[in-house]
C-alpha cells in the first residue's frame, strides 16, 4: 500500500508540473497584458517600465520557475494585473461561491443519479423507468449553457419563482461567505445547481443502471435468491454494494468536472465564483489569475484521481493481489 501510494503521488507531481508548463505557455498567445494596462497615450518607455515591473521582460522558463517558486515557498500566486491585489486574496473571496455551488450540484448528481439508476435497474420494464430514461436524454444531449437558459426562461421569466442571476443575500461566518443561511441565497442556488449537476447526474444514473443490471445477472446473485433472501436484501445488500465499486472512479472524476465546468454555469447565471473570475481574466489577459485558476483545477483533478485510486486499491482485492505479486 505504501509503495503504491508513493508511486501514485510521484506520478501526480509530474502531471502537475507538465500541466502547469503547458497552461503557462498558452498564455503567451492570449495577448499582451501591457496593452490592457496602459492607455492610448502610452509611450515606449511606459511599456518597457511596466513589462519590467511585471517580470514580462524575462524569458518564459524564468517566469514559470519564479511562479512555481512563489507558490511552493511562500504560497504567493502573484498579483492580479487587473485589480492590483494578491491573486490568493481574490481567489479566497470567490472560492466560497464556487464551492457551495459545486457541493449542491454534486449532492444533486450523486443522490438522484444513484437513486434513479438503482430504480431503473430494478424496475427496468416499468413505465416510470422508461420515462426517467427518456428524460435523461435531455441531460446528455443539450449543452449546459442551453439548459441554463431554458431554466431561466421557465422559472425566472415565465413563472417568476426563482432569480435568474447572482448569488442572493449572503452572510459571513468567520472568513466564509455563505448563502445557505438566507432564503434568497438558497433560492439563487437552485437553478445553477441543477444546470451544473444535470449532466453528471445523468451520467451517474446510466452507469449505475448498467452496472447493476450486469450484477443482477451474475451467479452469486442467483445463488442469493436461491437461498431465499428477500428482494430487498439481494438488491441493496449484495447487488448495490458491488455495483458501486466501478462507479466510484467515474463519480470521483465527475466531482472534479463539476468545479471545472462551473465556468459555463457561472457565466450564464453571473454567479460570482472563480469560474466567472477566470472568464474576466481572459478578457483582460490577467495571466496570474489564469495561471492560478488552471493550477488549482489541475491540483483538484489530480488529488481526486489519487484519492479514487487509493480507494479503489483498498476496495478491490485484485489490485492488492497484483501489487503484492509485482512487489514479490
Amino acid at each position: 500500500m505504501l509503495a503504491f501510494t508513493i508511486r501514485r503521488v510521484s506520478q501526480s507531481l509530474v502531471v502537475l508540473l507538465i500541466v502547469g508548463l503547458v497552461a503557462f505557455s498558452l498564455f503567451r498567445f492570449v495577448g499582451d497584458p501591457v496593452e490592457n494596462l496602459l492607455g492610448q497615450e502610452r509611450t515606449v518607455a511606459d511599456i518597457e517600465r511596466v513589462r519590467t515591473q511585471l517580470g514580462l521582460d524575462q524569458s518564459f522558463p524564468v517566469q514559470y520557475l519564479n511562479f512555481l517558486k512563489g507558490v511552493v515557498t511562500e504560497g504567493n500566486f502573484g498579483v492580479s494585473y487587473r485589480q492590483g491585489r494578491p491573486v490568493a486574496d481574490i481567489i479566497a473571496e470567490r472560492a466560497p461561491a464556487t464551492l457551495e455551488l459545486a457541493f449542491v450540484s454534486a449532492l444533486f448528481a450523486i443522490v438522484l443519479g444513484i437513486g434513479f439508476g438503482v430504480y431503473t435497474a430494478i424496475n427496468r420494464d416499468g413505465w416510470i423507468s422508461n420515462v426517467i430514461m427518456t428524460s435523461s436524454l435531455v441531460g446528455v444531449s443539450l449543452p449546459t449553457f442551453l439548459i441554463g437558459i431554458l431554466l431561466i426562461y421557465l422559472f425566472a421569466v415565465e413563472l417568476g419563482w426563482l432569480p435568474s442571476f447572482g448569488r442572493g443575500e449572503t452572510v459571513m461566518i468567520g472568513g466564509w461567505s455563505t448563502g445557505f443561511l438566507t432564503t434568497s441565497g438558497l433560492k439563487a442556488l437552485i437553478l445553477p445547481a441543477i444546470t451544473l449537476g444535470l449532466y453528471q447526474m445523468t451520467l451517474i444514473m446510466r452507469l449505475v443502471r448498467s452496472e447493476m443490471l450486469e450484477v443482477l445477472r451474475s451467479d452469486y446473485i442467483k445463488f442469493a435468491r436461491a437461498r431465499g433472501l428477500s428482494q430487498k436484501a439481494v438488491h441493496y445488500r449484495h447487488a448495490l454494494k458491488n455495483t458501486l465499486v466501478p462507479v466510484i472512479t467515474i463519480t470521483g472524476l465527475q466531482l472534479g468536472a463539476i468545479i471545472a465546468f462551473a465556468i459555463i454555469t457561472e457565466t450564464v447565471f453571473q454567479w460570482p465564483g472563480v469560474g466567472l473570475l477566470f472568464i474576466n481574466a481572459i478578457q483582460f489577459v490577467d495571466i496570474p489569475v489564469m495561471a492560478t485558476y488552471l493550477m488549482l483545477i489541475s491540483v483538484l483533478f489530480v488529488s481526486i484521481n489519487l484519492i479514487v485510486d487509493l480507494l479503489y486499491y483498498m476496495i478491490d482485492p485484485r489490485l492488492k493481489a497484483d501489487g503484492g505479486a509485482a512487489g514479490h
